[in-house]
C-alpha cells in the first residue's frame, strides 16, 4: 500500500512539474507572422498550445500577411485575443463551400463550411479579416460561432451567401466597427447579436439578414448606428427573412441607403411568419430609410420602447466582458 501511494505521489509531482515547464502557461503574448520572423507561422499552431480554462487573458499577435487556414477554437479555450497588424492586410482565408463533394459522395453541407469557428467563450478578434473565397457554388461561411460572450472589434468579415453564421441561441455576441460583406442571407442564426457602428454591404439584389431566433429568446439581432450600403447594381436589398418563425431583428438609427426595398422585409413565402416574426426599426435615416411603404407586420418602435433596447438589458445585464462598448 505505501509503495502504491509512494507511486501515486511521485506521479503527480511528474506531472505537475510538467505542466509548469510549459513556457506558453502564462498571460505573455504569443506571436505568429506567415513570413517566419515570430515562433509560430500558423495561427493555428499558437491556438493548439494555449492551455484548457485559462484564467488569464491571452494574446495572439498576427503579423501581416495571408493566412489559408481552416480554424477552430475549441470549446475548452477561453480569454484568447487574436489581434492582428492590419485589419486590411492580415486575413484568414479558405475556399471551402456547401456543395463540396466529401470523401462519402455527399456535399459539404453549409455548417462545415467555415474558415473560422469559435466554439470558446470570451474570446476577441481585432483588427483582422475573415474570409471565404469561394466561388459562388454554394453556401460558404466566414464565421461560424458557438461559444458566448465573443467580442469583435475593428474586423472584416467577407463571402458571398451565409458569410456570419451566429450558431447557438441565448449566447451573445458583440460586434463594433466591424466591415460585413454579402450576397444572401449574411448574417444568419439563433445568437443574441448587436452591432455597433458597423458596415453592411449587399454584394446582390438579396437579404441581409435571416434570424433564427427561438421564441423564448427575447433578442437576436440588433444594428444600432450601421451604415447599409450596397454595390452598384444592387437596388432592391430586404433588411431581413425569417429562417425560422420568431425571427427578431431590429434597426435603429442606422443609416439605411437606397437600395433597401419599401416593403423592407420578406416574409419568406410563407405569410403564418408575418404573425410570429419581430422585425423592428427605429429612427433611421437615408434614402432607404422611409417606412410609409413598409409591411403592415413589422414594427416602428416609440421613443419609449426603443430606450430599453440598451446593452445592458439585451445581454441579461451581464456586460463586463465588452471591454470596448
Amino acid at each position: 500500500m505505501k509503495k502504491l501511494l509512494l507511486i501515486l505521489i511521485t506521479l503527480t509531482v511528474f506531472f505537475n512539474q510538467l505542466q509548469a515547464a510549459n513556457k506558453y502557461d502564462n498571460p505573455d503574448t504569443l506571436f505568429v507572422a506567415r513570413d517566419g520572423t515570430a515562433e509560430f507561422r500558423n495561427i493555428d499552431d499558437a491556438i493548439e498550445v494555449c492551455r484548457a480554462f485559462m484564467e488569464y487573458h491571452k494574446v495572439i499577435y498576427v503579423k501581416k500577411g495571408i493566412y489559408k487556414e481552416k480554424l477552430i477554437i475549441p470549446s475548452w479555450l477561453t480569454n484568447i485575443e487574436i489581434c492582428g497588424e492590419d485589419k486590411n492586410n492580415t486575413i484568414i482565408t479558405y475556399d471551402d463551400h456547401a456543395n463540396i463533394k466529401m470523401p462519402n459522395g455527399k456535399p459539404m453541407g453549409t455548417f462545415r463550411t467555415y474558415t473560422l469557428k469559435i466554439e470558446g467563450s470570451n474570446i476577441t478578434l481585432k483588427n483582422i479579416t475573415v474570409e471565404n473565397n469561394a466561388a459562388k457554388l454554394g453556401q460558404a461561411v466566414a464565421l461560424h460561432t458557438e461559444g458566448d460572450k465573443l467580442v469583435f472589434i475593428n474586423c472584416r468579415f467577407l463571402g458571398n451567401q451565409d458569410t456570419v453564421y451566429t450558431g447557438i441561441g441565448n449566447t451573445r455576441l458583440y460586434f463594433k466597427d466591424c466591415y460585413i460583406e454579402g450576397t444572401t442571407d449574411f448574417i444568419f442564426g439563433p445568437s443574441i447579436a448587436w452591432f455597433e457602428n458597423c458596415t453592411l454591404y449587399s454584394k446582390i439584389n438579396s437579404f441581409l439578414t435571416a434570424a433564427s431566433t427561438p421564441a423564448n429568446q427575447p433578442y437576436g439581432y440588433i444594428f444600432n448606428h450601421c451604415k447599409v450600403i450596397s454595390a452598384t447594381g444592387a437596388d432592391k436589398v430586404f433588411l431581413g427573412r425569417p429562417w425560422r418563425p420568431y425571427a427578431y431583428t431590429l434597426f435603429m438609427n442606422c443609416e439605411l441607403g437606397a437600395q433597401i426595398r419599401p416593403e423592407g422585409w420578406f416574409n419568406w413565402d410563407d405569410p403564418a411568419n408575418e404573425k410570429t416574426a419581430r422585425y423592428s426599426e427605429y429612427n433611421n435615416h437615408g434614402a432607404g430609410a422611409n417606412t410609409s411603404k413598409r409591411v403592415l407586420w413589422c414594427h416602428q418602435l416609440t421613443k419609449k420602447e426603443a430606450s430599453q433596447i440598451t446593452i445592458d438589458n439585451v445581454f441579461y445585464h451581464d456586460t463586463n466582458w465588452i471591454q470596448y462598448k
